[in-house]
């Protein structure tokens, strides 16, 4: 037996449970890696359960530093000030307000377009701030460590050194790059307000920056990278127990209006339901599609058994038939070979009829 007989001898067993030759195909291969990235995602949150409850920030900050970029001139003073007061040193790029890397095309987008800004533009000088986001906050959600929270006097965002192990993940997930990294101490660090004292507001010879009331600006400043870092599983189950509870009430008041108005107590009234409807198709979809895939391969492999069947009974019938015409041949032969001895017999040497 050669080596690739005794590979295939090992592997069938294994592959035999997945209906799957030992010599993968592309699709066969394809067919094994899903049913794998679904297992896997799917693990992760079941071992999650029972563990420690994880930190998910819910808490509004108090406050916000906000920019008028007419009136800045990048001078960078704000930048010298933050790292000044917080690290100790004048380091600009661990800043946790952004202006030197806008100064001279403007800010940059997910798709690396300028919008023509900066000293090499139109002049004007940008500047990135951290918004403090409201829940979910990205930066703090894909921490596994929960290093990321809440400053105790105006609710910012801060990062706790002492529960950093510097693995980059929160950088990766603010879609604003607005975190900075410090090679010296190997740690994260994000603006948290100065406790409500802004250096970067005390600082600006040009008057551009204010601290302000917090308000929501994520939806209006565009996103500059493509975030990368994905949710530890704890808090996934952590989001699941928040917001599954909601997703079924959503499903069971859809429900119960579409029973009464069947019943004629009263109409279906989508802007009543508002955008609720979302979460409806979504929650009732979902099972209806996983459904019918799981259906159509159970019938399709029912039809595939069948096909079986019907190719090996016709494969048994033709075999048979085969082997009863060589019998009805090898009489026939026979018979003609008797035939023929007879009639030698009844005939001389010379060719008469002995009868």
């Amino acid at each position: 037996m050669d080596k690739q007989a005794e590979k295939t001898e090992i592997l069938e067993p294994g592959f035999g449970s997945f209906s799957l030759n030992p010599l993968c195909s592309r699709r066969q291969f394809l067919k094994v890696s899903g049913v794998s990235i679904i297992g896997i995602s799917t693990l992760g949150p079941v071992l999650a359960r029972g563990a420690t409850k994880p930190l998910i920030i819910m808490e509004q900050a108090q406050g916000i530093v906000v920019a008028d970029p007419m009136k800045c001139v990048g001078c960078g003073r704000c930048e010298l000030a933050c790292t000044e007061f917080n690290d100790g040193k004048a380091a600009p790029t661990l800043s946790r307000i952004k202006v030197d890397r806008n100064l001279n095309f403007g800010s940059k987008t997910v798709f690396a377009v300028r919008h023509g800004q900066g000293n090499w533009g139109s002049g004007l000088v940008m500047q990135d701030l951290c918004m403090q986001c409201p829940h979910p906050v990205p930066c703090a959600d894909a921490c596994p460590k929960d290093a990321i929270v809440v400053a105790p006097r105006v609710n910012a965002r801060v990062v706790d050194p002492d529960k950093c192990n510097g693995c980059k993940i929160c950088l990766r997930a603010c879609p604003w790059d607005m975190l900075s990294f410090d090679p010296d101490s190997r740690k994260a660090t994000k603006c948290f307000l100065c406790d409500g004292k802004p250096k970067c507001v005390e600082a600006c010879p040009a008057e551009s920056l204010s601290y302000v009331p917090w308000r929501d600006l994520t939806d209006k400043v565009s996103p500059r990278i493509t975030t990368t870092a994905g949710i530890p599983p704890g808090k996934v189950v952590a989001c699941q127990e928040c917001h599954l509870p909601g997703q079924q009430n959503i499903v069971r008041q859809g429900i119960r209006m579409f029973l009464e108005a069947a019943k004629g107590n009263r109409p279906v009234s989508l802007r009543e339901f508002g955008f609720k409807w979302i979460d409806l198709v979504g929650t009732i979809s979902l099972p209806v599609v996983l459904l019918f895939v799981g259906v159509h391969a159970v019938l399709r492999a029912v039809a595939n058994g069948e096909k079986e069947i019907v190719g090996s009974k016709a494969s048994v019938d033709d075999s048979q038939d085969v082997q009863w015409k060589q019998e009805v041949k090898g009489v026939e032969e026979s018979e003609g070979v008797v035939q023929n001895e007879r009639q030698v017999e009844e005939t001389d040497p010379e060719g008469n009829d002995r009868r």
